[in-house]
């Protein structure tokens, strides 16, 4: 990032204080610049329609809606931003919903504040980022199961991969960035315990594959 680039961000936290607090933070910052910001999760969209930002940061909870029921729609747009999610929540399923959704990462609102800063710059950077927490658990979840753990979305990607499908190629199928395609085969090899990409595709073949258990 250059000095002379800012990040362009929206924001959106159904807490005014907290997102107060948190344009006062990114707009301290010389390459961020917070071009809207709502504490209404209906006008996420819109706002990013107008605005077009690199990234969104999302509150978990937003009202009545989830961060991750506005991430598909996100995604269903062109050129659609990166997605940071901000929550107090690390347990499992919060963190399955996030991986689920597609976004670039999570930070936990304990963080520190330049913790949060890294994450966003880290994110707009094509990186994924979640917190040490959400890696333990999926590889805690990876050690105990195999394709009975599998997501419905790794299943999905599973699939595609054993059609031979690029990750570009899975991205642009299932609407998805390349780098969370990249990050949902990288955990589908641990679950399954392959290397690579021509075993998972054998696999798939067998026990459990095309033939297996339904999706969960």
């Amino acid at each position: 990032m250059t000095n002379d680039r800012k990040i362009r961000i929206v924001l959106a936290d159904d807490h005014g204080i907290v997102l107060e607090g948190l344009r006062a933070l990114l707009d301290s910052e010389g390459d961020m610049e917070v071009i809207a910001a709502t504490t209404d999760g209906a006008q996420v969209l819109p706002l990013v329609r107008k605005h077009t930002p690199e990234v969104v940061v999302l509150d978990y909870e937003l009202g009545g809606m989830r961060a991750t029921d506005i991430i598909g729609d996100l995604r269903a747009m062109p050129d659609a931003p990166r997605v940071l999610v901000l929550t107090a929540y690390h347990d499992g399923e919060t963190i399955r919903s996030v991986l689920e959704s597609g976004a670039e990462g999570l930070a936990l609102k304990t963080a520190s504040p330049q913790q949060t800063l890294s994450a966003i710059r880290q994110v707009v950077d094509g990186q994924l980022v979640f917190p040490q927490a959400a890696r333990r658990w999926l590889e805690a979840r990876g050690t105990r199961g195999g394709i009975m753990d599998l997501t419905a979305r790794e299943r999905e990607v599973w699939a595609l991969l054993a059609e031979g499908l690029t990750n570009v190629q899975i991205a642009a199928r299932l609407s998805l960035s390349e780098n969370t395609v990249k990050f949902h085969v990288q955990h589908l090899y641990q679950k399954l315990g392959v290397k690579n990409r021509t075993e998972a595709a054998l696999r798939h073949q067998g026990p459990g594959g095309r033939s297996g258990p339904p999706r969960g």
